[in-house]
């Protein structure tokens, strides 16, 4: 792993006010009506070992993200992997941030002490403050785990130019115990007229039931964590269960010009009945 210690730090929210509310208490009660609009999980239902969740402003992707969100309220998890693409600066592998946590509205998350040390073979893993700095992939997905999580340890990570194996070889490096937990930040097809990005989106999503890779970028923004999941998904015998899927059209734009999303569910065997 290439990069350099750095002293505490906390990386400061990029884009409350724009992708969420920033002040903490409308932000507080916009994420807790979304989880509850969201279908409720079955009475003991498993929680999900992973989640595909989509990035975008929350009036537009929100609903759907609450999808997967709602399935892990108060669940036992000691970390959780955050995976996104890089929106701003790109970078060759995958990059740790410098920071020591990451702040949101509604108060600062840790980033899991261990991850530089669980990653230090891996010749592709970087820290590198500056593709953390403004991207929103990750951050938008924090206020969702704080509500359902609390403070919950973090390993946010921006995979770049990157295979899906090497993306899948670094998760798997993380994911040590049970109590991890995988989070893979993706919006779909974008820009298409709203009936091109359901029929588009619709093939995306098929692929990703049936764990085939690899996505490409046109299909989905996060193509890259994608395929590392997907790899994983295969590699650990996880099934996918889709939670919803939508655009901004059904949202909170116009169709002309769509973005597409989904949430999906990744079970061990054991528990996707």
């Amino acid at each position: 792993m290439r990069g350099e210690m750095t002293n505490l730090s906390v990386r400061a929210a990029a884009v409350a006010g724009a992708f969420y509310p920033a002040d903490p208490e409308v932000l507080r009660d916009q994420v807790d009506r979304l989880l509850a609009d969201a279908p409720a999980p079955p009475p003991e239902a498993a929680r999900p070992a992973a989640v595909i969740v989509p990035h975008a402003g929350y009036v537009y992707s929100g609903s759907t993200a609450a999808c997967a969100y709602a399935l892990l309220a108060g669940a036992e998890v000691d970390k959780v992997v955050v995976v996104g693409p890089t929106h701003r600066v790109a970078v060759r592998g995958v990059a740790l941030p410098a920071a020591d946590a990451f702040a949101t509205p509604l108060g600062p998350l840790p980033v899991w002490p261990g991850a530089r040390a669980a990653l230090s073979d891996i010749p592709w893993v970087m820290v590198h403050e500056g593709t953390h700095r403004d991207e929103h992939a990750v951050e938008v997905q924090l206020p969702f785990l704080q509500r359902v999580l609390g403070d919950v340890a973090i390993v946010p990570l921006n995979a770049g130019a990157a295979t899906g194996e090497e993306v899948a070889d670094v998760i798997e490096a993380l994911w040590d115990s049970p109590a991890t937990l995988v989070v893979i930040s993706s919006d779909l097809s974008h820009y298409l007229t709203y009936d091109q990005a359901r029929s588009r989106d619709a093939a995306t999503v098929a692929q990703i039931m049936a764990l085939q890779g690899p996505l490409d970028h046109q299909q989905a923004c996060g193509a890259t964590p994608v395929n590392g999941m997907l790899e994983v998904a295969r590699r650990r015998g996880l099934v996918p269960r889709l939670l919803g899927a939508c655009s901004s059209g059904d949202t909170a734009g116009d169709r002309d010009r769509v973005v597409g999303y989904c949430a999906v569910a990744f079970y061990e065997g054991e528990d996707a009945s």
